[in-house]
């Protein structure tokens, strides 16, 4: 066995390099066509789902099968093979046999203990038998794995440890709610119809949501779904169809939206989204009263990437949320002070106050005097005269231009201006509730990233979900799990070892056959007159001694095959009998045919 398989998931490699290394259908399709007529291997399968993509191949050397799987992978994912290197990952052999039936038995998944892998897994198979790629080995080493899946989940409790994606992803929308609780009497719309949409629509409807609406590309298999959901008779929940052009208007009345499809590009755009919360409401929502933070804590939300102030990617709205932003400070001047300011506030970065370092930097020495009297402390009209007569007289004939060259040549090298004051606190405006839940379960996801900022909207999406479940507790049945995948493992392997010489037992008992039946005829040519009766007793009598002949060293070799460093017995055996090579090999590539055409288990 050569087994190699070579692949990134969410435990190797951030969920924005996946997202961008995704394969649809038709790029896994090339991908192995590629693959079985590139040198190194025979055989070939993908397997592709939201968190992993994984390619498995039979082949004749390591190193150059590392090698040309490793660009084949960058080739078709898109990623340039430099960026892709640092998180693949390599197992060959007896490893690579632990790996599939780990993830088969969700060890791996992003939930521990899901069992929706498994499915992806037989989708798997079966497309590398529709295209020929999966032969004997890759053939009895997927359907294995499906068994090994169902075993652990028949014989363990390792659904009590994990659950599917959606379910997971439902519990982190609810935000610590019990699920059925807070889905009761809610209307959810499910952007696509495949596997994984199906998965979400049955679970919405176990939950209690009162309406499922399904939006697909194509309509017919959105009302099959639907169907499916109105005649199930588990749930009396009601459910329609919808074109996908319709996603805009339904997600005005939708409480929760899950979205899974295919889609290359996305799906719902932050803006799309925005307009969806305005339809939701007849007036804008006043801003609640700003609460001032940390500048840390708002860099710290600047970097996650889910600041908490709100976007509107509509009319004005957006700059005035910049402004309410930027004089937040504490100590900032007003509406009508802010007129005077010489900085443009147009330009001010979203959660940085006019007052503070980064405001300031880049500015030339004029401008900078000019911030700096503005900005002194002071929020009278008063204070704000007295600064202004200050500025008067520092730009006046006793202005001190070495001070404000070596302030400015400072702010050139260091890119600020260094500042005595202490940091100034940012205001924040406080998140409302959630009005609209939004699933993303996409990969490459379907829903803007930028989601996360708009108040009213919690977006979960597969990041937040492997955030979430790094955390996730063990079950104890997991150790139960890893035995029978320790076990599986030592079982397949020294089946595979016994049957790379099953071709040389079979080679050698064709040409024992051919030995008996030119004896027989060369008996029938020394005595003619032989009766039929004679003749066959005779016959049969000499393959019995031939077999009985064969049975002990066939078993015994099978046996010392089957264990580790066991290969060597089939070419001592092709040696002793002095075997035709072209007939083994006639026999190996008749089964590894049989094994093409065989249907997933």
């Amino acid at each position: 066995m050569s087994l190699l398989v070579v692949g990134l998931s969410h435990r190797s490699a951030p969920v924005s390099v996946l997202e961008r290394a995704s394969l649809n259908a038709d790029a896994q399709s090339k991908l192995l066509q590629d693959t079985v007529a590139a040198e190194p291997a025979t055989e070939a399968a993908v397997l592709a789902t939201c968190n992993r993509i994984e390619l498995y191949a039979d082949v004749d050397k390591f190193h150059a099968g590392v090698a040309e799987l490793s660009t084949l992978l960058a080739q078709h994912s898109g990623v340039g093979l430099e960026e892709l290197t640092p998180h693949l990952y390599v197992h060959y052999e007896d490893r690579a046999v632990h790996h599939l039936f780990s993830v088969a038995c969700g060890l791996d998944s992003m939930v521990v203990g899901e069992g929706q892998i498994l499915g992806q897994i037989k989708d798997s198979l079966a497309r590398a038998q529709d295209l020929h790629s999966a032969g004997r080995l890759l053939n009895d080493l997927f359907q294995q794995s499906l068994r090994v899946g169902k075993r652990a989940h028949s014989e363990t409790g390792i659904d009590r440890a994990g659950q599917s994606l959606v379910t997971f992803g439902l519990e982190q929308l609810a935000g610590g709610e019990e699920v059925r609780g807070w889905a009761g009497g809610r209307t959810a719309l499910v952007i696509g119809a495949g596997s994984m949409s199906s998965l979400a629509a049955a679970t919405l409807a176990r939950a209690g949501v009162t309406e499922v609406v399904v939006a697909n590309r194509t309509l017919e298999r959105a009302e099959r779904l639907a169907r499916l959901l109105t005649e199930s008779g588990e749930t009396d929940v009601r459910a329609r169809a919808v074109p996908m052009d319709a996603v805009p208007a339904e997600l005005t009345r939708a409480d929760v939206a899950v979205s899974c499809t295919g889609a290359t590009g996305l799906v719902l755009t932050a803006e799309a989204v925005a307009r969806t919360l305005e339809g939701r409401v007849a007036t804008p929502a006043a801003a609640p009263s700003a609460v001032a933070v940390s500048a840390p804590a708002a860099a710290e939300g600047a970097r996650r990437g889910r600041a908490e102030t709100p976007l509107h990617p509509v009319g004005g709205a957006a700059g005035t949320s910049g402004a309410a932003v930027a004089t937040g400070a504490v100590g900032a001047t007003g509406a009508a002070g802010e007129e005077s300011c010489p900085l443009d506030l147009s330009a001010v970065p979203s959660g940085f106050s006019v007052m503070g370092d980064a405001a300031v930097a880049g500015m030339d020495a004029a401008t900078l005097e000019q911030h700096g009297a503005w900005a002194a402390p002071g929020t009278t009209a008063a204070d704000r005269a007295a600064a202004d007569r200050r500025e008067d007289l520092r730009t006046g004939p006793g202005a001190d231009p070495e001070l404000i060259t070596a302030l400015a040549a400072t702010a050139a090298t260091a890119g600020r201006v260094p500042e005595r004051r202490r940091p100034e606190p940012v205001a924040r405006v406080p998140r409302p509730r959630p009005a609209l839940f939004l699933l993303d379960l996409a990969m490459p996801r379907d829903i803007d990233a930028a989601v996360h900022r708009l108040a009213g909207v919690r977006l979960v999406d597969i990041e937040s979900l492997a955030e979430a479940s790094a955390d996730a507790p063990m079950a104890a049945d997991v150790d139960r799990v890893r035995g029978i995948v320790a076990d599986e493992v030592a079982a397949f392997g020294a089946a595979q070892r016994a049957a790379r010489i099953t071709p040389t037992v079979v080679a050698l008992r064709s040409m024992a056959a051919d030995v008996v039946a030119g004896e027989i005829a060369r008996l029938e040519g020394r005595l003619p007159a032989l009766d039929a009766r004679h003749r066959a007793e005779i016959t049969q009598t000499v393959k019995r001694v031939v077999d009985k002949l064969l049975h002990a060293p066939t078993v015994r070799v099978k046996q010392l095959a089957a264990e580790p460093g066991g290969a060597g017995y089939a070419d001592a055996l092709r040696t002793l009998f002095d075997l035709d090579p072209e007939t083994v090999a006639s026999v190996s590539r008749a089964e590894n045919s049989t094994e093409k055409n065989r249907g997933p288990a």
